[in-house]
């Protein structure tokens, strides 16, 4: 019995192994000489390459995409595919050998270039076709009425083309089509009634379109849909309830649309929905628990940007199968809940920002990944399980910054008979809660008189120096340099705006203009609240998308305002977010009108949602990136070497960085632009005060005007673009200190697979691309040394992103030609001198390999230089061991250290102060304190 169990085994391996060459012998050749003249005919035509299509072999066997059954062609699929380059000089649709195959099932041609309109003879002459795929095939022209003869089609794709006019109704007379997908198209024009006659229809996507009127009710008779995505058209009117009787629904994306009304509470049905998506419409009222209790397989909810009120649904807390909820730019009102109400499950997003919230905040909030819980009105202290996973500005918080003031908060909480915390600043009406004894109260007063007095005396001090320095510094301005439209001696400043030269400022606007742009400034166009401003989506007469700045003069400073307007007055380059125009005729209200970027902030960008049907998100990938970090360092290079005096930008962060259509960067948040600070007066106060983050910040608390800061601020964004860590580059001090020391360790110029380690494990690089990362987190790295002075000049940094596969390179085998390199001119050693002074004291690199790295480094640097006059190899100790001091002196040689405008070494007395410590922590400066785009 054994031995025949062991033949019956062997005899169904030796059939499995068999089998595929089987298969391949009964491959029959082509067989009909008219396919095979109508193949050629149509390799001709569309210029196809004897790659794929090799005229002297059969095409049955051999050509790629061409499927066979009984010697006939019944698939053709050149999907992806390259013309010749003859070919490709006058691309056109044509395809008129397609007739010719009397059994041909299938034509797919996606991603094939077909520019022109479908022939009308299409629907007549291919009615066995069962599968049509032209998405991105730059088809234009209208829908023939010919498809509607095309009875046995069951997948029809035309999506990402140009195809115009409205939606035949005769495609309702398709009733074997399971997928219909007509997206990213011109279509106008209503959704045809006749579609609730596709009873077998699995997938009817149009999103993307012009489409207006209504849904029609008969939509819901669909039982088989799967998957229905209308948004990003122009419908309006209500929901229709019968979309409840959707019973197959997995997929329900009605957003950017204009309906109102309610959610229809029918759709408590749709058992089997796992992405509701209702975002940007004008939808009111509010949910209903009931809604979605038994809604058990939910993932997916976006509610965000309508008009929603009441407490957001219990049962949204309790969903563990829910990963994603947006409900933010609503009026949703009341508490948290209790953390014993809800369930531990897996870690989800949620964003709840600029509702009306209120309250503490609760352990509820340790269930998400992250939770955006910004604008709304929560008070009371922030627990320590709350600062890593969510963001709380624009809030009543204690203790937290970018918090509303006191008075929209003590507001909000008056009108609704709650109680204010007032910042936890206590009530000075209250008694005090013990009586000082008046032995006590004498040692206060004397305490307080002795430290009254160290405290005047020191500010006279230091106001004498003050004295000083600005005299000697406006003394060397005089000598030195021009400024921007200079004030003559003797004559006080201007103020801001006094001089503006309003034809730099684009077109002047009226009133009514502006609010026709805006709808009259509806809420579904408000794009978010800056913290100069609030921005709104807009349209200019023509059609013409633009971003317009609402400034309320009752909260935001005239100065600051001007101070903007004088910028763009005076200065101009193509990295700066470009002024269409303003509008300044309302006393307290003005506006500024800013050209409107179709790819938003590198924030919104570095990942975005594909256009399948999953919920997958795309990030940038590694050459947009470089090119974006590139942009950046050319702008702010401008602003700092261009501009005299050299002006900084203060909020350098991933929200400011603005992407136009093609990825090109475009600065925004420009509001907060300044002339440089005096280095003079600002390091001699630094060294008399021993206050070394007096480099950062300002005496206000505010950024510090400094180009270093810039720069700081910069390294922050590159290290973002690098591992894909959002929101990193406007988080807190806090925050980017502990994740800069679990990062920086990372980054070494002796070892390439170290960086491996923090790369967004989204990117796909190569071995030479990997160098380019690899290169900009090194640049990264320099631009976050803690001493200001240390950090490389902005057209340093931008040479580097330039030429990245050089700074490793050169750093890697050129030391010695670096060597004899002057600082001035070598930008590779700007970058690396900044590195190392930087990296000689930072923490070591994680586990108990970062001495064998470093041996390693070091021996493979020697070896490979050794023989080579002037290399590492040959250094004063003859290429023996060096002493750590040693290495460090010859590291310092080998790279020096940047010189500023004049020649000099611009470390200066600060860096020879902090060089001396021994310990270099990650301080860094303060991360800026806005966030948005033109802000």
């Amino acid at each position: 019995m054994d031995d025949l169990k062991r033949v019956f085994v062997g005899f169904f391996i030796l059939c499995l192994l068999i089998n595929p060459a089987f298969q391949q012998v009964q491959i029959v050749p082509l067989s009909s000489r008219i396919e095979r003249v109508a193949l050629l005919q149509l390799r001709s035509s569309l210029g196809l390459r004897t790659k794929e299509w090799p005229i002297k072999s059969d095409p049955c066997s051999l050509w790629v995409g061409i499927q066979c059954r009984n010697g006939s062609v019944v698939g053709i699929n050149i999907s992806g595919f390259r013309r010749t380059r003859v070919g490709s000089r006058n691309p056109q649709f044509s395809v008129d050998a397609l007739p010719l195959f009397g059994s041909l099932l299938s034509f797919n041609a996606s991603r094939f270039k077909l520019p022109g309109s479908i022939p009308d003879w299409f629907g007549q002459r291919l009615r066995s076709l069962r599968i049509l795929d032209l998405r991105g095939c730059s088809v234009v022209g209208a829908i023939p009425i010919s498809f509607g003869n095309m009875t046995s089609l069951s997948e029809l794709y035309l999506s990402d083309n140009n195809v115009t006019g409205i939606v035949p109704d005769i495609l309702g007379q398709l009733l074997s089509l399971s997928i219909l997908n007509l997206s990213q198209n011109g279509l106008t024009g209503a959704i045809p009634p006749s579609f609730g006659s596709l009873g077998n229809l699995t997938l009817l996507d149009m999103s993307g379109n012009y489409l207006s009127g209504t849904i029609p009710p008969a939509i819901g008779a669909l039982s088989k849909l799967e998957i229905l995505n209308l948004s990003s058209n122009n419908l309006s009117s209500l929901i229709p309830s019968q979309l409840g009787d959707l019973s197959s629904l997995n997929v329900l994306d009605l957003s950017s649309n204009s309906f109102s009304g309610s959610v229809p509470p029918d759709f408590r049905v749709l058992r089997n929905l796992q992405k509701m998506v209702f975002g940007r419409n004008q939808l009111s009222g509010s949910l209903q628990g009931n809604l979605f209790a038994p809604l058990m397989q939910l993932q997916f909810v976006d509610l965000s940007h309508n008009n929603f009120i009441g407490e957001i649904p219990s049962i949204l807390w309790n969903m563990p199968s829910l990963l994603f909820l947006d409900a933010s730019a609503n009026n949703f009102t009341g508490n948290l809940p209790n953390a014993s109400s809800v369930p531990s499950a897996n870690p989800a997003i949620f964003n709840l920002s600029r509702n009306l919230l209120y309250g503490g905040l609760t352990t509820v909030v340790m269930r998400f990944s992250f939770i955006d819980l910004s604008d709304n009105y929560f008070q009371g202290k922030v627990p320590d399980y709350a600062r890593s996973n969510a963001s709380l500005t624009r809030n009543c918080l204690q203790d937290q910054s970018s918090q509303r003031s006191v008075a929209p908060c003590a507001s909000f909480y008056g009108e609704r008979g709650l109680t204010f915390d007032n910042f936890g600043v206590p009530n000075a009406t209250q008694p005090p809660t013990s009586k000082p004894r008046k032995k006590s109260h004498r040692k206060l007063i004397i305490l307080a008189a002795v430290i009254g007095g160290v405290g005047i005396i020191a500010l006279v001090i230091i106001m004498l120096v003050l004295l000083i320095v600005c005299t000697r510094k406006g003394t060397q301005t005089t000598q030195r340099g021009t400024v921007v439209e200079p004030v003559p001696t003797g004559a006080s400043p201007p103020p801001p705006g006094a001089s503006l030269n309003f034809s730099s400022l684009g077109e002047g606007f009226t009133y009514q203009q502006i609010l026709q742009a805006t709808s009259n400034f509806i809420d579904a166009d408000l794009i978010k609240h800056g913290h100069s401003g609030d921005l709104f989506r807009g349209i200019l007469e023509g059609g013409i998308p633009v971003v317009i700045k609402k400034i309320d003069l009752n909260t935001v400073k005239k100065e600051a305002f001007m101070q903007e307007l004088d910028v763009f007055s005076k200065v101009s380059h193509t990295r700066l977010v470009p002024l269409l125009g303003h509008c300044l005729d309302n006393e307290n209200e003005k506006f500024l009108i800013y050209k409107y970027m179709p790819n938003g902030d590198l924030s919104s960008s570095l990942y975005k949602k594909t256009r399948s049907e999953d919920d997958t998100l795309q990030s940038l990938d590694w050459i947009t990136r470089l090119k974006i970090a590139t942009g950046v360092a050319e702008a702010l290079s401008y602003l700092h070497h261009e501009c005299s005096p050299p002006l900084v930008h203060r909020d350098v962060q991933a929200s400011s960085i603005l992407l136009d259509d093609k990825f090109e960067v475009r600065l925004g948040s420009l509001s907060e632009i300044c002339a440089q600070e005096g280095e003079n007066s600002q390091s001699r106060i630094t060294r008399l005060l021993r206050l070394p983050q007096s480099s950062e910040q300002g005496a206000s608390g505010t950024p510090a005007a400094t180009c270093a800061y810039d720069v700081y601020c910069f390294g922050k964004v590159l290290l973002e673009l690098v591992t894909g860590k959002l929101g990193m580059s406007a988080s807190s001090d806090g925050t980017m200190k502990e994740w800069l020391e679990g990062t920086l360790p990372y980054i070494s110029i002796y070892d390439k697979e170290l960086v491996t380690n923090i790369i967004d494990p989204s990117l796909i690089v190569d071995e030479d691309l990997l160098e380019e990362v690899w290169a900009m987190a090194i640049v990264a790295r320099s631009c976050l040394n803690p001493k200001p002075a240390r950090r490389p000049l902005v057209r340093y940094i931008l040479k580097a992103l330039e030429n990245p596969l050089k700074v490793v390179r050169e750093e890697s085998t050129g030391s010695a030609r670096l060597r004899t390199t002057s600082s001035r001119g070598s930008w590779n050693a700007a970058v690396f001198g900044s590195w190392r002074s930087s990296s000689d004291a930072a923490a070591a690199v994680p586990a108990a390999a970062t001495s064998n790295k470093m041996e390693g480094a070091s021996s493979f640097k020697h070896s490979k230089n050794s023989g080579t006059s002037g290399s590492q190899g040959s250094g004063q100790n003859n290429g023996g061991d060096h002493s750590s001091s040693n290495r460090r002196q010859q590291s310092r040689d080998i790279f020096p250290e940047p010189l500023d405008e004049e020649g000099h070494n611009p470390t200066g007395f600060l860096a020879s102060s902090l060089a001396s410590s021994s310990n270099l922590e990650l301080t860094g400066s303060l991360a800026p304190q806005s966030s948005g785009i033109w802000n």
